[in-house]
């Protein structure tokens, strides 16, 4: 059964203290979630985020981690998340300097090849989130397909998100199940177009498919389902119950 969780980052302005992050876990929990990742927060003590994260019974399923990190504190990385119990670091874009053409982008595989092999070998796993920015094609070659194809399927995985990868042109459930075995977390965002626009809405409030997104993530053996919303037009809390309600809705029918 796929867990049904929240990405911390839509409550960003709301966890930028160890007090902040308290109160806000303490919230999450009471709308009822057990599944959660981490990303967005501000500095506290790795020790006393573990003992809250355990204290209310949260599972968390990945982080988004800096790459600076990944490259010149990877241990201590990986420490921070085994007293979590997360066994999933997550990068949420490659850096500006990997961004500019193909050439670029294969440097970027080639520095991520150590970083994602250390991490298997202390049983962790490596995982990239998507943005738009991968399906713009660079010297005739689209960056995503690039990265699923020119990985190491053991080592390099993906945390796919449905919002990016409709406003890049493409579907999302294609996508999902090109990533078979090598997406444990997939973020469901939804994309609406208002007044000619397209923003980020919550699930059920735009026109993503996901109903066909989830049977996607059950062929693609996901094993979590994140909503996330990077912008709400109202309180982010209220905007993920709400995602909540719909996105369990789904579930039950499959």
């Amino acid at each position: 059964m796929i867990r049904l969780g929240a990405q911390l980052y839509t409550i960003r302005d709301f966890t930028r203290t160890p007090e902040d992050i308290t109160t806000s876990l303490h919230k999450i929990k009471a709308l009822g979630f057990d599944d959660i990742q981490i990303s967005g927060f501000g500095p506290m003590d790795p020790q006393a985020l573990a003992d809250l994260v355990k204290e209310l019974g949260l599972y968390v399923c990945c982080t988004h981690s800096p790459f600076d990190r990944m490259q010149n504190d990877l241990d201590q990385l990986i420490y921070e998340h085994k007293l979590m119990g997360c066994d999933t670091i997550g990068l949420g874009m490659m850096p500006p300097k990997y961004r500019r053409s193909l050439d670029a982008l294969k440097t970027f595989v080639e520095d991520t090849r150590d970083i994602a092999a250390r991490m298997k070998d202390q049983g962790m796993q490596f995982a990239y989130h998507n943005h738009n920015l991968e399906f713009e094609k660079w010297d005739g070659v689209l960056p995503m397909d690039y990265l699923i194809e020119e990985t190491d399927p053991e080592n390099f995985h993906f945390i796919l998100d449905t919002f990016w990868i409709q406003m890049g042109g493409a579907s999302p459930a294609q996508y999902i199940r090109k990533v078979k075995d090598r997406m444990k977390v997939c973020h469901f965002k939804d994309f609406a177009v208002v007044e000619q626009k397209p923003i980020i809405a919550e699930i059920g409030a735009g026109n993503i498919d996901f109903a066909e997104c989830f049977r996607a993530c059950e062929d693609a053996h996901v094993q979590d389902i994140v909503i996330e919303q990077d912008t709400c037009s109202r309180d982010p809390f209220d905007c993920l119950a709400f995602s909540f309600e719909n996105l369990k809705a789904i579930a039950a029918n499959h």
